[in-house]
């Protein structure tokens, strides 16, 4: 398999995609090392929560892959500090792989999730997946590259989101899942539209995780999922974007 194509730097050259593993299995940060630099990425690992949050916060990072279970802090509380400083994508391990372990991680802002029993072409795949969705938005977009929604505005060059004339930090799914709504206002888009849209694999159309988003993003946005003046949940179907200012129904 060839390398990821990276950004290019000042020279000209490739640059390799930084990637840290936050894991206090040496031997999988090494096994996953091994792996992933031939495809193109430059591998840190660090193996407790206490320094694998501050090296989460340093800039350049393309992605973090974190486990759960790590000393001196989980990797739960590790992401929900993370996210008050970055919107870095984060690709969550953990070798529980119940839902309710998921649903939490995607809550406090994980991009992604994987039970340790993952293969590494598996994690290959999930990991160009965030970094893809991340890095497409590095080059700044022209003033027409955006979707404005009442107040709302969605400028998709620059993958930026501005409510009034403050801007909203989003993770890369939430603003993918808002990015697709912005698109079609006031026509419905089904779990199963929006899944294939912000993922690069296949999904069960019954995973919450779509749900646990859009609620993230309801919060973001000041929404009230009872009274909605930008996403209006449609039963048995999926989910809308309102106009606030030219109404819409469902």
């Amino acid at each position: 398999m060839s390398a990821d194509p990276g950004q290019l730097n000042e020279g000209g050259t490739t640059a390799l995609a930084r990637v840290l593993i936050v894991d206090d299995d040496r031997k999988l940060c090494r096994l996953l090392r091994e792996y992933l630099e031939p495809m193109g990425y430059a591998v840190e690992s660090v193996n407790s929560g206490p320094e694998g949050l501050e090296r989460a916060k340093e800039p350049g990072l393309q992605a973090v892959i974190l486990d759960v279970m790590l000393p001196g802090m989980d990797g739960f509380e590790l992401l929900k500090q993370l996210r008050k400083h970055s919107d870095v994508p984060v690709l969550m391990l953990t070798a529980r792989g119940e839902e309710a372990d998921r649903i939490v991680g995607l809550e406090i802002g994980a991009d992604d999730y994987l039970p340790k029993t993952f293969s590494p072409r598996e994690l290959l795949a999930r990991l160009r997946a965030v970094i893809r969705r991340t890095s497409s938005g590095s080059r700044t977009a022209p003033a027409k590259d955006e979707i404005a929604i009442g107040e709302l505005r969605v400028q998709t060059g620059s993958r930026t989101v501005l409510l009034g004339n403050e801007p909203l930090l989003l993770t890369p799914v939430e603003y993918d899942l808002l990015c697709s709504l912005a698109r079609a206002p006031g026509r419905v888009r089904t779990r199963e539209q929006l899944l294939d849209e912000i993922r690069e694999r296949d999904y069960d159309v019954f995973d919450r995780s779509i749900d646990v988003h859009i609620s993230l993003l309801r919060k973001k946005l000041g929404d009230d999922p009872k009274a909605p003046r930008y996403i209006r949940t449609v039963r048995s179907a999926g989910y809308m974007l309102l106009n606030p200012e030219g109404g819409g129904t469902a």
